[in-house]
């Protein structure tokens, strides 16, 4: 058995993990890095990569140009290539990070093992991020199905895919698939995109009905059946679903299993791994961040996590994680991106003290120009600040990225109403939204009036 003392080990190369590695090696800390599967972890691999490259080659498909499904996933396989050696064990070694490829299991509060090497570490980070979670359907476990890690195998288009699951990952396959040629059918017990402000969601589902996908909300699966090429769902209301191929979108688990926290100390908090706001958990020397601690599921979380873990466990200065203005966006087309809190949410915490201000997208020049005017902005606004937006349409998620800023940054609508934007572009959707704020209050206000025509007698 090999030995090694470091001053961090981290547990999983994904987006958290490598983003730790990286920054801890180039400000001179010790550093080793466990991963047992692919380096880059799922979004490079099976998740955030793949699937808005496969995305993109559907929308020119939908445009009418010539698109065929090999085509589709061979751009996918040439877009991980391309990605891939940012990720890349070479390129880690090559900041002085020692890269070992195996799993890795606690042994004890401060030691791991991964394959023959034992390494004791001063401070520990779990990075092991989530998979996808298969539902305990009767019959599920006898057919062939399809989830996020085994749908890129694929080469020729599925005839009919049925997928189990309404949220980001079903619907943006859903779209794909429906635009690229197959019959596309969507079962889900509850709301499509019930994570999302209902109104931004209808506008997302009058599309996706238009191209064709059928939506089957409020229903459940109370069985599989059936072999390749031919899988059956029986709903709760007796109605079933048959089509050529299935997917599994049904949310996603995050990965304990094996990891033997027991022995390391570390308590769950329901699948997930219990920390506090500095991303600590039970074992004060042991941070977890990401998928693995259930606070919001998003590559970009666990970047953001990575940030506030380096403050703490290499110059010890406290750190803790907020994610009130963290942001979210689904990409189908329209696109939905969310940061803060929603309408009904707002409105539930606020009552009076809220404002909810709004702009449509059809009076925007740019999205009239282009044809891609469908969509709006909601922005809820407490004491002159937003505590919450809403956007449903074109560059949704490039949008939402303004409203971080504002948010982290406590800036009022004033402030964000003062920006200039380049006309016509999209980025005046925003201005025009903080504008909004202030219409009933001075244009609709009496007062600014009488203030106004008096000015106006008394200037010479």
């Amino acid at each position: 058995m090999k030995a090694l003392k470091t001053d961090l080990l981290i547990i999983g190369a994904g987006s958290g993990g490598l983003s730790v590695a990286a920054g801890a090696a180039q400000m001179g800390a010790k550093v080793v890095l466990l991963e047992g599967g692919e380096m880059g972890g799922d979004c490079l691999n099976y998740g955030c990569v793949p699937s808005k490259a496969l995305l993109a080659k559907a929308k020119r498909a939908h445009l009418g140009l010539p698109v065929t499904y090999a085509d589709a996933m061979r751009h996918v396989r040439e877009v991980i290539a391309k990605i891939a050696p940012m990720d890349s064990q070479d390129r880690f070694e090559g900041f002085g990070i020692t890269v070992i490829r195996a799993y890795g299991k606690f042994v004890s509060p401060t030691e791991v093992q991964a394959g023959d090497t034992k390494i004791k570490a001063r401070r520990i980070v779990v990075a092991t991020g989530s998979s996808p979670m298969v539902p305990p359907i009767p019959g599920l476990d006898s057919v062939p199905y399809l989830t996020n890690e085994t749908l890129w195998d694929l080469t020729q288009k599925p005839d009919h895919l049925v997928i189990i699951g309404a949220g980001p990952i079903g619907m943006e396959m859903a779209q794909a698939h429906v635009r690229l040629g197959s019959k596309v059918t969507v079962v889900d017990m509850g709301r499509a995109f019930h994570h999302d402000d209902p109104e931004m969601a209808a506008v997302v589902l009058t599309q996706l009905h238009g191209e064709g996908v059928e939506i089957v909300e409020g229903v459940g699966v109370s069985a599989v059946s059936g072999a390749a090429g031919a899988v059956s769902l029986t709903l709760r209301d007796g109605r079933s679903v048959t089509g050529s191929h299935l997917l599994v979108a049904a949310g996603r688990r995050p990965n304990v299993a094996g990891l033997g926290l027991e022995a390391a100390g570390i308590a769950l908090e329901g699948p997930f791994i219990k920390v506090d706001d500095s991303l600590k958990t039970s074992n004060k020397k042991v941070y977890a961040i990401g998928d693995v601690n259930g606070r919001m599921q998003f590559t970009h979380v666990a970047g953001y996590h990575a940030g506030v873990i380096l403050r703490s466990a290499l110059f010890g200065m406290p750190a803790k994680a907020s994610h009130s203005h963290v942001p979210y966006a689904t990409y189908t087309q329209p696109e939905i991106a969310q940061i803060g809190l929603k309408e009904a949410d707002a409105k539930a915490k606020y009552g009076d003290q809220l404002a909810v201000v709004r702009f449509d997208l059809d009076h925007n020049d740019r999205a009239i120009a282009e044809g891609i005017n469908a969509g709006l902005i909601k922005v809820m606004v407490v004491k002159k600040r937003p505590v919450g937006v809403s956007i449903v349409g074109h560059h949704a998620g490039e949008l939402i990225t303004l409203w971080s800023l504002a948010m982290v940054n406590k800036l009022t609508m004033a402030q964000i109403s003062a920006m200039i934007a380049p006309y016509p572009t999209y980025g005046e959707i925003n201005k025009r939204a903080a504008g909004a704020y202030f219409i009933p209050r001075l244009f609709d206000n009496p007062s600014v009036k009488r203030v106004v025509r008096l000015v106006q007698r008394l200037l010479p």
